[in-house]
């Protein structure tokens, strides 16, 4: 492809999966993994469940993406962990040949009790940088519209610098439609000496109700105008499927056209979505 013709050809693209259930869930995310590889995504990621649930889901899944030839890299909470249980899983990670981790403070599962040893992410990155040093790159997780969890959006950055002054080499962000908001949290937190590559964490939008909770439970706002006419299309989804994927393309172009370091797609295990908005990108 002529990078001449197509200015953001060579923007980094990142992919994250989360671990299949059942074996015809494992067979298909092959696929879509296979599929999705025409992109040379620079790794791809796959998540953890609460408390550290998919363990062994989720490490499976990482081996196949490093056997099939692509950087891997593991969802790593701290929730519930001690020392010893972190110091044992990063023996592992080496062991596998991992290079790269994202480093989550992670969701309490309902009915769980302790935090563990690691109140916080930076905890955690702190500890991993002390038993390993730079072994791994430590992605985190950035909030452009404030994690719903932050007291508010300044204590919000300075948590994220944080995690920076612990170690951490860049961000990916939770999915937002606002590029206003990403670009301000970037101010934010270069203004505190923050200046890690963050990289937007793009949704596509292939199901109105799906993505409605999906914002709805993580703090992420849908403009009113997104929302509404998501609502207007009823039970029509090749409509929402269409539209879904204007507004996601002109989303990506307008960062792109901005000079963001990458784009980390949250695949949701399907393949077309992604594919397609990188197709209309020229990527």
């Amino acid at each position: 492809m002529n990078t001449a013709t197509h200015p953001g050809a060579g923007l980094p693209v990142s992919l994250e999966f989360f671990p299949p259930k059942t074996p015809e869930g494992t067979a298909k995310l092959a696929a879509v993994r296979q599929d999705l590889y025409a992109l040379r995504p620079t790794f791809c990621s796959v998540t953890y469940g609460a408390g550290g649930s998919t363990q062994d889901g989720t490490l499976q899944t990482v081996q196949a993406i490093l056997a099939e030839g692509c950087e891997g890299a593991s969802h790593f909470t701290c929730v519930g962990a001690t020392r010893d249980s972190v110091r044992t899983r990063l023996a592992e990670f080496q062991a596998m040949g991992l290079k790269r981790l994202v480093a989550l403070r992670g969701d309490l599962p309902s009915g769980y009790g302790a935090m563990g040893e690691f109140r916080y992410a930076a905890d955690l990155i702190a500890f991993i940088r002390a038993e390993t040093g730079q072994h791994f790159h430590l992605e985190v997780a950035a909030y452009p519209e404030m994690h719903p969890q932050a007291r508010s959006p300044q204590a919000d950055v300075q948590a994220f610098a944080a995690k920076v002054k612990a170690g951490a080499d860049s961000a990916i962000t939770q999915f937002f439609f606002n590029s206003d908001a990403y670009f301000r949290f970037v101010d934010e937190a270069h203004a505190l000496g923050a200046d890690v590559p963050v990289v937007p964490g793009i949704m596509p939008i292939t199901n109105a109700s799906g993505i409605l909770r999906f914002a709805d439970g993580c703090g992420a706002e849908v403009p009113r105008w997104i929302r509404l006419r998501l609502q207007s299309f009823g039970d029509d989804t090749a409509s929402i499927k269409a539209f879904g994927l204007d507004v996601v393309t002109d989303l990506c172009d307008q960062l792109r056209c901005a000079g963001v370091p990458g784009l980390h797609f949250y695949t949701m295990n399907q393949s077309v979505p992604v594919l397609e908005i990188c197709r209309r990108l020229g990527l």
